[in-house]
């Protein structure tokens, strides 16, 4: 079960999209027994209707995306679907210009950040789904290989300046029609509710969220606490810096924003043993699950077992030695507790409604110590405390 090779020559399921498809079937695979799991809902936000991200590595468009429409709902608004793939269009427009600055030196691909969708927002603004489905050729979801292929190759074309070493001021046309032609146009107005908007002022006058009210979290020791730094991840293209904090505040800003009502939009590896996404579970484990019989994984899967103190120090050696990737992008949307009154978190899933708990899955909180590479949230949300070492 365990994909780590996969996913370092791949780089998740962000970088590609085989690598997408191929990560949902192995950790789909994992067909243990998950009766003894038994789980009551304590702390629940409203949500949107889980959504399938189709073959393409838009997760973090997805699970940010369904973020902030739990953010619209709970300051007032409509609860409906966001136009996923406008938001990602205009990272792979913003993302191009970055690759040729570096000349070829950065990341390229579907991949993205939970910060990615929330810059989109407040620089281009919102439309709803129906006005910009990304479905142009007769696909009923969304299927991104061919695209980004032929992108992939316009840009390492274009880096090679083959026009005597300078660039046309034309190849941005060039590269929005290969959108347009796979994703369609994006229209400059569209009617909702009868009326008729752009995406500026539906994100105005209809969305009506403020994209620096969201502030990003991580947590390594190769960087002072509390400060801003970057996480060094291929799909931070936009090299974003986000706050330091140590391993325990992860959980506590997490659970303050929960209670009061926000979600969170959370990115983080899955590769692990004890993801199973058919089942709705993940967790670590005492054991090194790596040297675990077939029969011995499927033992862990039939009721709740112990779990590891997480240590800053565990967290950094799995980040440098791989063994943390930055493979996902959910939305934690509650807590429950399980039968012995320990509590997780409600994940909402954006591979559609598959798994035993119809697109969500309950994720334990050490293993959100462990495995979290960035996670976005409202700043209401954030203790007052954990706010006034940030100095906000």
């Amino acid at each position: 079960m365990k994909i780590r090779s996969f996913l370092l020559s791949a780089f998740a399921i962000t970088t590609s999209l085989h690598a997408q498809d191929d990560l949902i079937k192995k950790i789909s695979a994992n067909k243990s027994d998950t009766v003894g799991f038994r789980f009551t809902t304590v702390v629940s936000a409203e949500t949107t209707p889980v959504q399938d991200q189709g073959s393409s590595g838009t997760c973090w468009s997805y699970s940010t995306g369904s973020f902030l429409e739990s953010e619209m709902i709970k300051h007032g608004g409509p609860s409906i679907h966001l136009s996923k793939i406008y938001a990602a269009r205009k990272v792979y427009e913003e993302k191009a210009v970055n690759y040729l600055r570096m000349h070829g030196s950065l990341n390229y691909g579907d991949g993205g950040l939970g910060h990615d969708a929330v810059n989109m927002y407040g620089k281009y603004g919102a439309m709803p789904e129906e006005a910009y489905t990304g479905l142009n050729f007769g696909n009923d979801e969304n299927e991104f290989a061919e695209m980004q292929a032929v992108l992939k190759g316009m840009l390492d074309a274009l880096v090679k300046a083959p026009n005597d070493g300078k660039l046309t001021p034309v190849w941005r046309n060039a590269f929005n029609g290969v959108l347009d032609a796979y994703l369609g146009e994006v229209p400059e107005e569209f009617t909702y509710n009868g009326k008729t908007y752009t995406p500026k002022s539906f994100a105005d006058n209809v969305v009506k969220l403020k994209a620096d009210d969201y502030v990003e979290f991580i947590s390594g020791t190769d960087a002072p606490y509390y400060t801003r730094t970057t996480l060094m991840v291929p799909d931070n293209w936009a090299l974003q810096p986000a706050y330091n904090v140590p391993v325990e505040d992860l959980t506590a800003i997490i659970d303050n924003a929960l209670r009061a009502g926000y979600t969170v939009a959370w990115g983080g590896d899955v590769s692990e043993p004890t993801f199973s996404w058919k089942n709705g579970v993940a967790f670590t484990t005492m054991a090194d699950a790596e040297k675990l019989t077939k029969a011995e994984r499927q033992e862990l899967f039939k009721s709740p077992q112990p779990e590891p103190v997480i240590t800053a120090e565990m967290r950094q050696n799995a980040f440098d030695n791989y063994g943390t990737t930055d493979d996902h992008g959910m939305q934690l949307t509650g807590i429950a507790q399980d039968q012995n009154g320990t509590e997780w978190y409600v994940v909402k899933n954006s591979w559609g409604d598959s798994n035993d708990y119809k697109g969500y899955l309950y994720m334990s909180k050490p293993f959100v110590q462990y495995k979290t590479t960035a996670f976005l949230v409202n700043k209401k949300g954030v203790p007052n405390g954990v706010m006034k070492k940030l100095g906000m």
